[in-house]
């Protein structure tokens, strides 16, 4: 999964770099800027829950992860726009990993 996440980062790296906005999505996003980004995060974040909720009353998980999909790649976007990529969400939650969420949360509330 790691691999697909690098290949992904990459190919989001370079279109915001080179692509015509006209010719790629994720170009077009980035012209567009991070108030657009967010935008878009916030609908696949919408459309996500909503798919959930469908899925468990009709057991059927496709929209699910077709949604969850669409929510990652947009999150990666955001990723890359503010010079961030999946890297560096998956060493925090592999930072993370030995500690129990509970820990981990009053951990963040003693260091704000």
């Amino acid at each position: 999964m790691t691999e697909v996440l690098r290949r992904l980062d990459a190919v989001i790296a370079s279109r915001m770099a080179s692509a015509d906005p006209e010719a790629s999505y994720v170009a077009s996003l980035h012209r567009d800027g991070l108030n657009k980004i967010l935008k878009k995060v916030g609908e696949e974040c919408a459309e996500t829950l909503i798919a959930a909720k469908d899925a468990r009353l009709a057991s059927n998980a496709e929209a699910l992860v077709r949604e969850t999909a669409d929510l990652w790649f947009h999150l990666l976007v955001m990723l890359a726009e503010l010079g961030l990529s999946s890297d560096d969400v998956l060493n925090e939650l592999a930072r993370r990993f030995d500690l129990s969420g509970i820990a981990e949360k009053a951990a963040r509330r003693t260091a704000d």
